[in-house]
């Protein structure tokens, strides 16, 4: 494309457009170019939106999941105890295992004193995501069973707002969302997956935990807003 070019206010020139690829690389520009049939500067601003739209999820998303690890390790703690996770009868598989090891062991480091509140705070999205799946082996060697040892005596009472609610019905949309957390904090493309559906399960799944905070993060969230204006310009490509 030649001459000066200009998305939403921002001159391209062919110098700068050339400086551009080089500085996001031709390889990260290519799911943009793809999308934008060539167009470079389409796959700019296309690539600029994917910022601004991944930008808008960390508020959401950071909702979510502080209130699904506290709600986990409200009613773990009230079934197995404050240290829920030393207890035995919890029966956490050896991953678990592992990152409640190096939770630990980053405290120690840290001279922060191994808490509760500490070590939960220190644990990923993954591991309470980790803790509505089935399990998977423990150090033992036994195979963990997460139905019945965390969900159906602790973990659906953390989902008190949504009836006869299944495991499963957790740890699908929790998975799904997990991979779009990791994209986003990769700084990789999201504009393939159908981000209004992502939107709708991050407020239903925290209404079933919480309404009020339901309420709070759809009431400040900016994701409806990037959505609209992609569909304004006639960006379908999510």
């Amino acid at each position: 494309m030649g001459g000066d070019s200009e998305v939403n206010g921002f001159p391209y020139s062919e110098s700068l457009l050339h400086g551009l690829e080089t500085s996001l690389s031709r390889e990260r520009l290519g799911t943009y170019l793809a999308a934008s049939g060539g167009d470079r500067v389409q796959a700019l601003r296309l690539y600029t939106w994917n910022t601004a739209v991944s930008a808008a999820f960390y508020g959401p998303l950071q909702g979510l999941e502080i209130t699904l690890r506290n709600a986990i390790h409200t009613q773990l703690s009230h079934r197995y105890g404050s240290f829920w996770f030393d207890n035995p009868d919890a029966g956490l598989d050896a991953g678990a295992s592992t990152r409640i090891n190096a939770a630990r062991s980053d405290l120690d480091r840290s001279g922060a004193a191994p808490r509760p509140d500490n070590i939960v705070a220190r644990l990923s999205f993954g591991f309470w995501v980790s803790l509505t799946g089935r399990g998977e082996r423990r150090n033992s060697g036994r195979k963990a069973n997460y139905e019945m040892t965390l969900w159906r005596p602790a973990l659906r009472n953390a989902f008190p707002h949504c009836e006869r609610l299944a495991r499963r019905q957790v740890h699908g949309p929790l998975i799904a969302l997990r991979l779009l957390r990791n994209r986003i904090a990769h700084h990789e493309p999201v504009i393939k997956r159908d981000l209004s559906q992502d939107h709708d399960l991050v407020l239903e799944l925290a209404g079933w935990m919480s309404p009020g905070m339901r309420s709070w993060i759809e009431y400040h969230s900016r994701v409806p807003a990037l959505l609209a204006r992609v569909e304004k310009a006639s960006l379908r490509y999510f």
